[in-house]
């Protein structure tokens, strides 16, 4: 969780990232506010990573999957990847949280 913000969200502000994006390049030669195109990236990543943790950890169910299908969860290991028996949900709850600047997201949807 603490490497998502930096290299998952964050990285779209950094020097040459949008630039590398054809679309976003061609945006920015037009004429585009690189700030505002950075946070929409930042923001679409957010929510994307959001989307993803809350169907990994949320329920364990596929909610279209036929009934009596298997379901999954998360699982804590120990540093030697042994199961340590607890089960993590609701990891989508603990992402704001780890926003390195501390403003929990709030930047994204200014």
């Amino acid at each position: 969780m603490r490497r998502i913000w930096p290299e998952l969200i964050d990285e779209w502000a950094a020097p040459g990232t949008l630039e590398s994006i054809p679309a976003a390049n061609r945006l920015l030669s037009n004429g585009a506010n690189r700030d505002d195109l950075a946070r929409l990236a930042r923001a679409s990543a957010y929510e994307a990573l959001f989307g993803l943790l809350f169907r990994l950890t949320a329920y364990g169910q596929d909610d279209e999957a036929p009934e009596g299908s298997p379901g999954w969860r998360l699982m804590e290991t120990t540093t030697a990847g042994d199961l340590t028996g607890r089960a993590i949900p609701s990891l989508h709850e603990d992402l704001l949280g780890m926003d390195p600047s501390g403003r929990e997201g709030q930047d994204l949807f200014e």
